[in-house]
């Protein structure tokens, strides 16, 4: 049975399963084949503790876009050591980038929202496939109250630009739960998230949000779009 055609035996077994459950379920199924991508966020901290202190065979990844905050780099160093694990981390092709930046220019990507995406596209949605490709399940850390485009969102989905199943294990988690599991475990975390910043991306393209405005008014917030790179097209 291919892939897609099995997402719903599998929604049926999971569904009730707690993260930690469902992520050994099918690192188990599908051995050697699933894979996490971290961009350093609260949540996906969340996940990599759970990876690490459960002994998954699950590969953890992360994209260096080559904009991003320090911070979120000297965190990869942090819990690389906290888990006595590796994250491998991918580079956009240097060849594309520079191609790009003399197109459009080092900060082009304010201009429109098409520049914009060229960029995420280059930076981060090219290196996600090169990641992903050959593997059977990619792992995320999305949650449904993160915005209203993931509010319909499914633990277990069909991705189809990339062919692949997507769990996404904390999808019913809400804040407050990610906040005091964080603080139950000792997880580290990106020093910018008490600074107001929920939700980090490249530092020309993040800033902190005011009280009361959505997770991601913070990402792109000169443009008024789906507040989404690419990563996790719909």
């Amino acid at each position: 049975m291919s892939l897609k055609k099995n997402l719903h035996n599998l929604s049926e077994k999971i569904d009730n399963l707690s993260p930690v459950e469902g992520l050994a379920f099918l690192s188990d199924l599908f051995r050697g084949k699933v894979v996490f991508s971290t961009s350093l966020g609260q949540e996906d901290q969340v996940i990599t503790q759970m990876i690490a202190d459960n002994f998954l065979p699950i590969h953890i990844f992360s994209l260096d876009t080559g904009r991003l905050f320090p911070e979120t780099l000297d965190l990869i160093a942090r819990t690389e050591s906290k888990y006595n694990t590796k994250i491998k981390v991918l580079y956009p092709e240097r060849e594309t980038v520079e191609n790009l930046v003399e197109k459009l220019g080092i900060n082009g990507f304010y201009d429109s929202v098409d520049n914009r995406k060229s960029c995420c596209f280059v930076r981060k949605v090219e290196p996600l496939k090169r990641a992903l490709k050959g593997n059977s399940v990619w792992v995320t850390g999305l949650r449904a109250e993160q915005s209203a485009n993931r509010s319909d969102m499914k633990k277990i989905e069909w991705d189809e630009a990339n062919q692949i199943i997507k769990f996404n294990p904390l999808l019913d988690w809400t804040y407050e739960e990610l906040i005091a599991y964080i603080n139950q475990k000792n997880i580290p975390y990106n020093p910018l998230h008490d600074k107001g910043f929920v939700s980090i991306g490249c530092a020309p393209c993040t800033r902190a949000i005011m009280p009361g405005e959505d997770a991601r008014a913070g990402r792109w917030w000169w443009e008024d779009s789906k507040k989404e790179c690419g990563l996790h097209a719909r």
